[in-house]
């Protein structure tokens, strides 16, 4: 099955995205719309898209590891991330760009190898430093400008089964794995 992309893509970008042996997540609006939900014992309840978690699997198994780092704690995420079989998943992190370096490093990968979303300033140390970074619709403008793609689909809304599906696409394991669905 051929795939259809949700906007142009040059391929300057697709060639970025075939580089990507590990991807990074963002959790606050780019796997959630943003919006942080309190309920009556204070606990902050998360909603997350069920095309994102098939499309962090299907990238999975195009052998790219999963990574999420994120500056808020959450039992939900932790679960989330459990469900998925990530096993990177470092919350509660001040420093993103800290956990990043030490990430990269103990995985031997180079900056070009790594592929990251987010959706806000406290992102960039990760965005300006590795291969092919993208951002979702309502990241603020100037986090925008500091990426290679923009989402189509918005956080919480399939923003990260799109940034997969550019990672699986540019490097040619997309199409045999939508295959397996319309075979």
């Amino acid at each position: 099955m051929e795939w259809i992309p949700p906007k142009a893509i040059d391929n300057k970008t697709l060639a970025r995205a075939a580089r990507v042996k590990l991807a990074i997540l963002d959790i606050d609006g780019v796997m959630t719309d943003g919006s942080l939900y309190y309920g009556t014992d204070g606990e902050v309840v998360k909603v997350f898209h069920v095309l994102d978690g098939h499309g962090i699997k299907m990238l999975t198994e195009s052998n790219v590891e999963i990574a999420i780092i994120s500056g808020r704690s959450s039992p939900a995420v932790t679960k989330r991330a459990k469900d998925l079989g990530i096993t990177h998943c470092y919350l509660g992190a001040e420093d993103k760009g800290a956990v990043y370096r030490v990430l990269r490093e103990s995985l031997s990968l180079k900056e070009e190898q790594v592929g990251a979303i987010g959706d806000d300033v406290v992102d960039l140390p990760i965005l300006k430093h590795c291969g092919f970074s993208a951002s979702v619709p309502a990241a603020p403008a100037y986090v925008q400008s500091q990426v290679h793609y923009v989402t189509a689909a918005g956080g919480g809304h399939g923003a990260v089964r799109e940034f997969c599906e550019v990672i699986m696409h540019a490097q040619g394991h997309l199409e045999p794995l939508l295959d397996r669905y319309t075979a």
